[in-house]
């Protein structure tokens, strides 16, 4: 996503995706995991994404 985007997002729809990419990246881990997935730089993607979102959340609520 880009962050563009989530920073003109609010605080709650901002959470929504937090949700959202949380249970991506426990599924991607499951799958790392099991040795079912094909591209582990998905992890690392959603890390990123899941930081990223934080990140904007604290600034907004300051």
């Amino acid at each position: 996503m880009d962050v563009k985007e989530l920073r003109g997002q609010n605080v709650s729809t901002l959470n929504e995706t937090l949700i959202k990419l949380l249970k991506e990246h426990f599924e991607l881990r499951m799958q790392y995991k099991s040795a079912q997935l094909d591209d582990a730089s998905k992890l690392s993607k959603t890390k990123r994404s899941i930081a990223q979102v934080k990140t904007i959340i604290r600034q907004k609520q300051v």
